[in-house]
């Protein structure tokens, strides 16, 4: 299901949505290491917890644009780093990286202590240790979750076969999921910020110097299979995830590791997303940018919705096991630094990234210029276009120059720097 973009009422919402982001960054006391101090945020639903007690998810409201979603990170980041420094026991940061400070052992990574009502949450994170190991617990990211605006989507609506809003609705936030998975490479390519890290992160013998993105990668978060959704309907892609519940590969919906989940309002649960419908898209592949106080360049949220955009004029392809297998390790190829190695598969070749990142990028500017785009747009193209001409301009590469040598050191220097910016 795509849109039509020669509808002129579709294009007056055309660059209106929903944007939220969520910033995982972990605690770090004074010398650099894992704090040990319980979560001084109380039960504050835009400071939260992940896996780690010491894992603070700053999570802003919905807003209105991509510039708005990064001031809200900005304001509540100002809020938990003043908080950090007034704590009765001493100073605490939050680490400007994905990748964690040095590690002494797993006894410093203490599970998030959820009480009461929430016990199972503390439960859930005991299991997840003992299946993952605790250290991979540690990488840190952030979530961009965007929605469609909801006139965009009745305008849509009135040219399609779809019997209802709900039906239209989730079948175009499916096609997206669906198509977001095939090109997610070119999202982690572009913003992979991860290319340095401590030893004690990795066993001996794991070449960590490899990637731009570990997490992305095939270090990171995956499971030890390589899931098959289907997206021919709601029904249909919520059965495929049940699927591995049944049989016991995971044990709930959360534990699938998957770059981009589709959301229903309110509560993130299965049978919520079954019975009301889609509200939104995650995507789950954006690293913490230490080159930037909040973790996330307003570039990169604003060429996301621009992708999306672009993303729902392309003509189907079928995305069946075979294909969705290729995607999932061209995500993986993706995070790793050397661009020169880097080969991305799709309808039978394989290129070199960076010519399959230009494609895409030329390819947008035609589909722009084809909908009478501002000249902000091309601005952003521009910007990430710069990083396909120069690898310099990588993120990764840059963090790789400046915090190659003494990563734990610097890392503490920035974050005092972030901590008493105003």
């Amino acid at each position: 299901m795509t849109f039509n973009f020669s509808n002129p009422l579709l294009r007056e919402y055309l660059y209106s949505g929903g944007f939220g982001l969520e910033r995982e960054t972990l605690r770090v006391d004074a010398e650099g290491r894992l704090s040990q101090t319980p979560h001084p945020f109380g039960d504050d639903p835009h400071i939260s917890r992940d896996f780690c007690e010491n894992q603070v998810e700053i999570i802003t409201p919905p807003t209105a644009s991509a510039k708005q979603a990064v001031d809200s990170l900005y304001g509540l980041h100002r809020r938990v780093a003043d908080r950090l420094l007034t704590l009765p026991f001493g100073r605490e940061y939050l680490w400007p990286f994905s990748n964690p400070p040095r590690i002494s052992g797993e006894e410093e990574i203490p599970v998030a202590q959820f009480d009461g009502s929430q016990s199972a949450k503390t439960n859930y994170r005991h299991y997840l240790a003992r299946k993952y190991g605790k250290r991979k617990m540690l990488f840190c990211g952030i979530h961009c979750n965007f929605s469609f605006h909801s006139d965009l989507l009745k305008a849509g609506l009135a040219e399609s076969d779809a019997k209802s809003l709900r039906e239209y609705k989730d079948g175009v936030y499916l096609t997206l999921a669906e198509r977001l998975v095939q090109y997610g490479w070119l999202i982690v390519w572009l913003t992979a910020a991860s290319s340095v890290s401590d030893s004690s992160l990795f066993d001996q013998g794991v070449e960590s110097s490899l990637y731009a993105s570990p997490r992305c990668g095939d270090l990171g978060y995956w499971n030890d299979f390589v899931p098959v959704l289907q997206y021919g309907s709601i029904e249909d892609y919520t059965e495929s995830i049940w699927r591995y519940i049944k049989d016991e590969s995971i044990v709930s919906p959360s534990e699938l590791y998957y770059p981009i989940r589709l959301k229903p309002r309110g509560e993130n649960r299965l049978d919520h997303l079954r019975t009301n419908g889609i509200n939104h898209i995650e995507l789950r592949m954006l690293d913490v940018n230490p080159l930037t106080p909040v973790g996330i360049f307003e570039e990169d949220i604003a060429f996301i919705q621009l992708f999306v955009l672009f993303l729902m004029s392309r003509e189907e392809n079928e995305f069946n096991e075979a294909a969705q297998r290729i995607a999932v390790n061209n995500i993986k190829n993706a995070a790793l630094y050397d661009s020169e190695k880097v080969f991305i598969r799709h309808l039978g070749r394989s290129r070199p990234v960076r010519e399959s990142a230009a494609e895409i990028l030329n390819e947008m500017r035609e589909f722009f210029r084809s909908v009478d785009a501002p000249e902000e747009v091309f601005d952003l193209l521009d910007y990430q276009q710069k990083k396909i001409d120069d690898p310099q301009n990588r993120y990764a590469v840059k963090i790789r120059e400046q915090f190659g040598d003494g990563f734990t050191a610097k890392g503490l220097a920035l974050a005092e720097r972030y901590a008493l910016e105003n």
